[in-house]
């Protein structure tokens, strides 16, 4: 009786581990794994951030005196050649230490000219034949920049540009330049990038006949999953109903947003947005942009922008974005010094945010250029680590080339090549990290 009790057990424990193997099995089949696995993804992650929540503990810079010493040490190797001044805003920013000129003082702001759009435009526009699409699990920048494309006739779909932008699934964004470059070497259309942007602007393009991509936070629509990063495609507007219709990947079509919203959430991401449009369209593009057509000019606008912000905006949570702006900007115009000043004075109100944006640096890795040139080597591996580790799957590709960076920097070579490894694992193909191991002498 005891050897038949022992047989029945051993078949039960056989049929589970079959039937498991059996599960497994379709699990992997690739119709079941397409439609599964982001849901498992999303499961693991829920029960990743309730052991661990992101936003417990804050980044905060640690290595200020460390870039004054080096900026102290240039300065003096160059003497007796008079110190430069930076015109990277309306106020400028003298390259001398911290001790002397840190952040910029509250000088009256003044608006940068900007040239007028002249051409008037009805009180709303709708534009019609761009093909909505539910993103996938994670996928709003490839299913966006579908349908961007698709109001110009591209027949493909975010499954397809997703196949370039994100080789992995599991990588958890795609950046603007990147959205431009599959744009603009995938397909026969022309993309620009640009930041500073406002809702008279989105007005005029649309009301000329061009849907307009904007990245946002996005927090109301998933008040559970904290702040994220979203794209959308603006196609209309109203002027009585105050409101813009977004092409959402998530939240759908026609997805009106207030004015005012629409400004709030797009803060967050320095008020970008991207155009695309056949080539034979670009004079008409350039003109509606006017000065911000020349990069250079746009960025300093930016700035100018955000700086005007830091100046008569009162809310903590506006602030930090607007810091963050602020040195996104400077950072693009190459004054990483101003940009790690901004970046550093940014992070002091981080603390303080509820809910606090933890996943930035999945978005916008400006603090990682600013701090590497710099010197401040240790402050971009503690930021990198803190966004790798508050991340249920780290598939954050730039922040593990950034680690790679800094730790090769204090000496770290292996870590390093481990680092550029980990990045390919998550973007295969991905020639940042491809060009840093072949500058090590390893084959990707």
């Amino acid at each position: 009786m005891f050897k038949n009790k022992k047989k029945r057990i051993l078949w039960i424990i056989l049929i589970v581990i079959g039937a498991i193997g059996i599960m497994i099995g379709v699990y992997y089949l690739p119709p079941v794994h397409s439609r599964l696995a982001w849901r498992v993804a999303m499961v693991r992650g829920e029960i990743y951030y309730f052991f661990n929540p992101p936003d417990q503990d804050a980044f905060t810079p640690a290595q200020q005196a460390e870039m004054d010493a080096i900026v102290q040490q240039t300065l003096t190797a160059i003497a007796p050649v008079p110190t430069a001044t930076l015109e990277s805003s309306s106020v400028a920013m003298e390259s001398t230490p911290a001790a002397e000129s840190n952040l910029p003082t509250a000088t009256p702001w003044v608006a940068p000219t900007k040239v007028p759009i002249p051409t008037p435009i009805p009180d709303q526009v709708r534009l019609t034949g761009v093909r909505h699409e539910f993103e996938t699990y994670n996928n709003c920048g490839p299913a966006t920049i579908s349908m961007a494309i698709s109001y110009w006739g591209w027949d493909g779909n975010q499954v397809i540009a997703g196949k370039e932008l994100k080789p992995n699934w599991k990588d958890l964004n795609v950046m603007p330049y990147e959205l431009v470059e599959y744009v603009e070497t995938q397909t026969e259309f022309k993309a620009i990038e640009r930041y500073g942007g406002d809702l008279d602007l989105l007005k005029h393009l649309i009301a000329a006949g061009f849907p307009v991509v904007i990245e946002r936070g996005y927090q109301e629509e998933v008040p559970d999953k904290g702040w994220v990063g979203h794209y959308s495609v603006i196609t209309a507007y109203n002027d009585e109903k105050g409101w813009f219709l977004l092409q959402d990947p998530f939240a759908g079509e026609d997805y009106a947003n207030y004015y005012e919203r629409v400004e709030r959430h797009w803060q967050a991401f320095n008020y970008l947005y991207i155009i695309v449009y056949p080539e034979d369209k670009e004079s008409e593009v350039l003109s509606i942009l006017g000065s911000d057509a020349d990069e250079a000019t746009n960025l300093q606008h930016a700035a100018d922008k955000a700086l005007n912000e830091i100046y008569t905006l009162e809310d903590d949570r506006q602030l930090f974005f607007a810091w963050y702006n602020y040195g996104t900007s400077l950072m693009y115009l190459a004054d990483y010094y101003g940009a790690a000043q901004a970046y550093d004075q940014a992070f002091t109100f981080y603390p303080d945010l509820s809910p606090r944006p933890w996943r930035m640096l999945w978005y916008q890795t400006g603090p990682y250029f600013a701090y590497y040139w710099t010197g401040r080597y240790q402050d971009v591996i503690d930021l990198a680590n803190k966004t790798i580790d508050d991340s249920s799957e780290p598939a954050i590709e730039e922040s593990w080339v950034w680690l790679g960076r800094a730790k090769y920097m204090i000496g770290d070579t292996d870590g390093a090549i481990k680092a550029y490894q980990t990045a390919l694992e998550w973007h295969p193909g991905w020639w940042v990290a491809e060009d840093e191991l072949e500058y090590l002498g390893i084959t990707p």
